[in-house]
């Protein structure tokens, strides 16, 4: 079987770029696969990449002589924002070759990608056919202009019919799927597919658990930071902070007030890794739409529990009282709760949490479950498209022990 990946990489890296790189890697050997990737650029030759995004002769140009070349059984796309656009869907489909859509944020949707602008959450774009509101506030780059044009690079295609031509697309969490499948844009919710990210299965190491609560991300207002430092601060539970960002002379203010919060910058992996294994539970207090935290996989991965903010990607990757507790974001008060609720846990419970955590990923975050699941993808729709079948896909096993909720 033969995939084409279709990738448009950020000017600065992102997380799109990660699962581009992984999900191709995690499929040689198993299928044959080539990439045709785009860069966005900034400055002048930005803007006029961005402009031209609505129909882009130059990357239909190069996706057709691709195609024409490998003679693919599906089309990948993962990110065509805006070095690509729209256009490569319809290059793919009318040369006969099905396509598979990876749906990484919500830009559809609402040109910020993630509904939040500097008024925090607005959730006006999922109810409007063209995101006025998002354009008033220029949620993207701060630019009621370029708000407006990437809107209407999609109303644009959804108009036209581009989306409905996508036979699969790909949502990372439950949550995504119910937010796109009440859309404004052609696409037919049984055609909207949950596959999750992945993450390699990180070793066991034998290191004994701590009383220590843990953070690891950026430090900005996104992310929750001062509702996490609101919280602790009325408490004497300890918080290990790990991460850069914005809000770090926040962070610091904090520490130098409060003994039980530590703060130790941008560290490694290893480190990283060390201090999950280590710790009672992983915070995670977002106040907007995650796509799907890297950071909880690895926590997951490390038998690290996650008390996390009940919104967006949280509320149906965290399951309450069975690999983690749920609060209400934005509200310090309800995050010391949780954390109260934590500190009251025995201590067979919190290892019933850690056993259900690691669970978790092995049930839906490991490497062979996430080939497993995209071949499938690619299988059901090369046999709709009458293209080569693959053989029979043998579903991953792992080794699990038993699975409780807590009452």
């Amino acid at each position: 079987m033969k995939a084409l990946f279709l990738h448009t990489f950020y000017y600065e890296k992102g997380g799109e770029d990660v699962v581009f790189n992984a999900e191709r890697d995690l499929l040689k050997g198993v299928a044959e696969i080539e990439t045709l990737t785009f860069k966005n650029l900034t400055g002048i030759k930005g803007a006029f990449s961005l402009f031209f995004s609505i129909w882009n002769l130059a990357a239909a140009k190069k996706i057709r002589r691709k195609i024409q070349q490998f003679r693919p059984d599906v089309v990948h796309i993962h990110n065509w924002h805006f070095g690509m656009g729209p256009i490569a869907i319809r290059v793919a489909r009318k040369m006969g070759v099905p396509v598979v859509v990876t749906l990484h944020n919500y830009r559809l949707m609402c040109p910020s990608a993630t509904f939040y602008g500097r008024e925090g959450i607005q959730l006006k774009s999922m109810e409007q056919e063209f995101p006025w509101s998002a354009i008033r506030q220029g949620m993207y780059r701060n630019s009621i202009v370029l708000t407006f044009w990437l809107s209407f690079v999609n109303w644009f295609h959804a108009r036209i019919g581009t989306f409905a031509k996508v036979n699969r697309f790909i949502v990372q969490t439950d949550f995504a799927k119910t937010v796109f499948a009440g859309n404004f844009l052609g696409i037919d919710p049984k055609n909207i597919i949950v596959k999750p990210n992945f993450i390699p299965d990180i070793p066991e190491n034998g290191v004994e658990r701590i009383s220590e609560f843990l953070f690891v991300g950026r430090l900005s207002k996104e992310k929750g930071i001062s509702i996490m430092l609101e919280a602790f601060s009325k408490t004497n539970l300890p918080l290990s902070i790990i991460g850069e960002g914005p809000l770090r002379n926040e962070v610091e203010k904090y520490c130098r007030h409060h003994t039980n919060i530590s703060y130790s910058g941008f560290r490694d992996r290893d480190y990283i890794y060390f201090s999950m294994k280590r710790a009672s539970a992983l915070v995670f207090p977002s106040v907007w739409f995650e796509g799907m935290p890297i950071t909880i996989l690895e926590a997951f991965a490390n038998g690290t529990p996650v008390i996390a903010s009940n919104l967006g990607a949280m509320s149906t990757m965290i399951t309450d009282n069975y690999n983690g507790i749920h609060f209400t974001a934005s509200n310090a008060d309800s995050l010391s709760d949780a954390l109260n609720r934590w500190n009251n846990f025995s201590v067979q419970e919190r290892m019933q949490l850690s056993s259900n955590a690691r669970n978790t990923y092995l049930e839906k975050y490991s490497p062979e479950k996430n080939r497993y699941q995209l071949l499938e993808i690619y299988r059901d729709i090369m046999t709709s498209n009458n293209t080569h079948l693959l053989a029979p896909i043998k579903s991953p096993t792992t080794k699990e022990t038993p699975a409780v909720e807590l009452a």
